[in-house]
């Protein structure tokens, strides 16, 4: 009996898979479909004058179309999104920001050197001498222009309002033919300003007049033009205007700048202010000093109180102990910004509870927006109440993890509680602690919110060339730069931000490098 032959040839073309599943034809379709709306949104950045943005999304769309359109790239796809993700909102911004630190990007230099330039050539000067009122009067599908002066009346032909540039040659009226017919209303004049700037009259004598108001024209003629070498030259009184690339601004014949400016590149400029200034150093320093410290404290306020509540709460013979935990994780409940506001009203100097509790008991009635010490002595007491619930959440979880027999055989050797807790409860839970005291570090040391509605950064330190408060942190002292003052020194503030990162990176590399060094002794 012979065996029944393999076929091992190619598959009959009968027998093949279909080239196009449903499943691949889904596919490209909402690839398709993400790709074009991504392609629209750079060509939409890019119109809008914003060529670093488009390019960015140019390089996600490629990207997207290149991984999820190609199977070779398949394990990539699990990672493209985030990858986007950090890429979109970290770095981007990080470096975006250091970049902005190296220019003059500010309240008075938001725009490009040819946005400025437009600016000062759509300038314009109105000759009142020529300035007459104007009227329309509906004619033959269209409007007739009336300017009305001291000699008479001048009336134009027929014409069609429709945007488009016209100049309109007026002739001498005769007061009947001025009258006849209805001037149109001031509110459907209103309407058609658009279209009655592009018009022009042309008088007899030669002079040309242009809308100068709502209901008159008058001639009107550009204050400066600009000259073969690129200066600008005021035809009023012939003053001349250079561009001065190194600081951003045009220069008068006197030196002075002239605003509005533009955004240049200043180097090292705005890190030399910040290091070389005594009116932005000497603050700069007191703040980064505040700012570590306020950090370190609420890290240690925090946590000390945490756990020592935490502790507390283990406590077996404690009774209710359901009901004091869910008093003491209330304020972690109630949304921070709230809790701020509470204590602000609380502490208020004049009508705050405290206040009224201190000066009853004890007759004083301190000044806790107004002293610097007691300004910040409060915000580490608002802070600890808005941190220790976190930490004594914490906290109860990690006591669970602590074998009792630990304890009792510390009991049976004579340790007090308190040695017991310091020699063998906290060794064990500090490790897992961590992580959560370097990213608690890392949070208070940008405590922005806080400082925003709690104190506002005051009391401000005098003598100082920028705004700086006692209580400003970092970022709140870069916050009022950037949007509270009136220069809206965007550059000096991004300046700042990249001194802050750089030294937020290195103290928790710092402290995370020393922890774990910490941790790994007491394991041994």
């Amino acid at each position: 009996m012979s065996s029944p032959t393999i076929y091992a040839g190619p598959m009959p073309e009968a027998d093949k898979p279909a080239r196009f599943s449903v499943a691949k034809v889904a596919k490209f379709s909402v690839l398709g479909v993400v790709s074009l709306a991504l392609l629209y949104a750079v060509w939409s950045l890019y119109l809008a004058g914003e060529p670093l943005f488009a390019v960015l999304v140019m390089a996600v769309l490629v990207g997207f179309a290149l991984i999820y359109g190609n199977r070779r790239f398949y394990n990539a796809r699990f990672v493209f999104p985030a990858v986007v993700t950090v890429g979109l909102f970290i770095a981007f911004p990080v470096l975006y920001t250091s970049y902005v630190g190296f220019t003059n990007y500010s309240a008075s230099n938001l725009l490009s050197f040819h946005r400025v330039n437009e600016i000062h050539l759509s300038q314009v000067t109105v000759d009142k001498r020529s300035e007459r009122p104007f009227f329309l009067l509906p004619a033959e599908g269209g409007y007739r222009l009336v300017l009305r002066g001291a000699d008479g009346d001048f009336i134009s032909e027929p014409f069609f309002a429709d945007g488009t540039f016209l100049q309109l040659p007026m002739r001498q009226a005769d007061h009947v033919e001025a009258l006849t017919g209805e001037f149109l209303a001031p509110r459907d004049m209103v309407r058609l300003r658009g279209e009655l700037g592009a018009i022009s009259a042309l008088l007899p004598d030669g002079q040309r007049l242009t809308t100068s108001g709502i209901r008159t024209m008058a001639h009107v003629q550009p204050v400066f033009e600009e000259l073969e070498d690129g200066r600008l030259r005021n035809r009023l009184d012939g003053g001349i205007l250079v561009a001065d690339h190194s600081v951003g601004f045009y220069r008068d014949e006197a030196g002075n700048q002239v605003t509005p400016g533009w955004r240049v590149n200043v180097g090292l400029d705005n890190f030399k202010r910040i290091l070389l200034s005594e009116g932005i150093r000497g603050p700069m320093l007191e703040i980064f000093i505040w700012t570590v410290t306020f950090a370190l404290l609420s890290v240690l306020f925090t946590f000390g109180v945490g756990v020592l509540l935490a502790v507390i709460l283990q406590w077996e013979h404690l009774r209710f102990r359901g009901l004091y935990r869910i008093l003491l994780i209330l304020p972690y409940a109630v949304p921070g910004f709230i809790s701020i506001l509470v204590f602000r009203g609380l502490f208020n100097q004049n009508f705050g509870e405290i206040n009224m509790i201190l000066e009853a008991v004890f007759g004083i009635r301190p000044e806790w927006f107004t002293d610097p010490t007691l300004a910040r002595a409060m915000t580490l007491i608002v802070n600890t109440w808005l941190g220790y619930p976190y930490m004594m959440l914490l906290a109860m979880g990690y006591l669970q993890s602590v074998p009792a027999d630990h304890a009792k055989a510390a009991a049976l050797e004579g340790a007090s509680p308190v040695r017991t807790f310091f020699f063998i409860t906290l060794p064990q839970i500090l490790p897992p602690f961590v992580p959560m005291l370097i990213s608690a570090f890392a949070f208070n040391f940008n405590n922005l919110v806080l400082i925003l509605l709690l104190t506002r950064g005051l009391p401000d330190i005098p003598g100082t060339l920028i705004p700086a408060g006692s209580t400003d942190l970092l970022a709140s002292f870069t916050y009022r730069i950037s949007f509270m003052d009136s220069g809206q020194n965007f550059g000096l503030a991004g300046a700042i931000a990249t001194l802050i990162f750089v030294i937020v990176g290195a103290m928790a590399y710092a402290n995370f490098m020393a922890l774990r060094r910490v941790v790994a002794a007491k394991g041994k």
